[in-house]
C-alpha cells in the first residue's frame, strides 16, 4: 500500500525513523516533507499536499507534528480526509477511528511518544479496516455532504 508521509520541524525526526519502518512492513512511504529542518516552516505546507493525495483514495497518510492536532486540523479541512491524532495511551483509540470513522490520515504527535509506540500505532492503523456498518457508513455520509 502507498502511505504518504509528512511532518513540520517538529515531527522531522520522528518522522525520519517511520519511513523505513514502513518500507520494512512492505509498504510504499512517499515523504513529502519537510525535507530539511526548518525550525520556521509551518505544517500546512506539507499536510494539504499529503491529504489531497489521501482523499483521492486508495492510500493512508501519516502526519507528525509536536502534539499532532494542527496536522490533524489542517488535514481534516479537505473534503475526503479523515484524520485521527494519536499521541500515546490506548492503543484503542487508532482501532475505533479506523473500524468506526474510516480514518485514512493518522496524526502523531512527536512531542508525547517514542518511536517504537508510533510504529505500533501505525501497524494498527494500517492492519485495522473500517467495519462498514450501516451506522458508521451512514455518520461518514453526513461528513461528505
Amino acid at each position: 500500500m502507498k502511505v504518504y508521509v509528512a511532518s513540520d520541524h517538529a515531527g522531522f525526526e520522528l518522522k525520519h525513523a517511520l519511513v523505513p519502518y514502513l518500507n520494512l512492513l512492505g509498504h510504499q512511504a512517499v515523504d513529502l516533507g519537510a525535507h530539511t529542518l526548518d525550525p520556521q516552516d509551518d505544517y500546512p505546507d506539507f499536510i494539504f499536499p499529503l491529504a489531497r493525495e489521501v482523499a483521492k483514495g486508495g492510500s493512508l497518510g501519516i502526519v507528525i507534528g509536536g502534539s499532532g492536532q494542527g496536522e490533524a486540523i489542517a488535514a481534516n479541512r479537505v473534503l475526503g480526509a479523515r484524520a485521527a491524532v494519536y499521541y500515546g495511551g490506548n492503543l484503542d483509540v487508532v482501532r475505533l477511528a479506523r473500524e468506526h470513522n474510516n480514518a485514512n490520515i493518522l496524526s502523531l504527535g512527536a512531542r508525547f511518544i517514542e518511536s517504537g509506540e508510533a510504529e505500533e500505532a501505525i501497524r494498527m492503523f494500517i492492519d485495522t479496516p473500517f467495519g462498514h456498518d450501516e451506522r458508521h457508513m451512514r455518520r461518514l455520509g453526513k461528513l461528505e455532504q
